[in-house]
């Protein structure tokens, strides 16, 4: 499979989330991928949280429940590992839809609501950091 060139910030689609034009950060040094949600809260139908997004304030304070998703212990940036839960969803980017797995995590003090990391980056995408948006202006453009 030949691999595409990605920026180090972009925007894509969650099609299954029903959102749209979401800033993403691409982190290489970053093995999981993340979403920002708060409010994380098991229940008997399934973990709910809200999904922030300062520039789509329709998605701002937006409910989901996710009735698949699993506990994942992830090791942060300063080395300190913490529980987190785990959904499997699609990203569109591209043109392209693929599956992604994106922990849940408050990321409220960071720019970008969506972190794309390694596991999702690896086999697919090529990172130059110098770039920015290549999907979301050319979404089905070949780089």
């Amino acid at each position: 499979m030949k691999k595409r060139i990605i920026g180090r910030l972009d925007k894509a689609n969650f099609p299954e989330l029903n959102l749209k034009d979401i800033s993403i950060k691409i982190d290489t040094g970053a093995y999981t991928s993340s979403i920002h949600c708060e409010n994380m809260e098991e229940k008997e139908d399934g973990l709910h949280c809200v999904f922030l997004d300062k520039e789509h304030p329709e998605y701002d304070h937006k409910p989901f429940i996710f009735k698949d998703y699993n506990k994942i212990r992830v090791k942060s940036s300063n080395g300190i590992a913490q529980s987190r839960y785990e959904i499997k969803s699609s990203i569109e980017i591209f043109g392209k839809v693929y599956k992604i797995s994106l922990s849940l995590s408050n990321r409220k003090e960071m720019k970008h609501p969506v972190l794309l990391g390694r596991k999702f980056l690896n086999k697919k995408f090529i990172v130059d950091p110098e770039l920015q948006n290549l999907s979301h202006n050319n979404p089905h453009h070949e780089h």
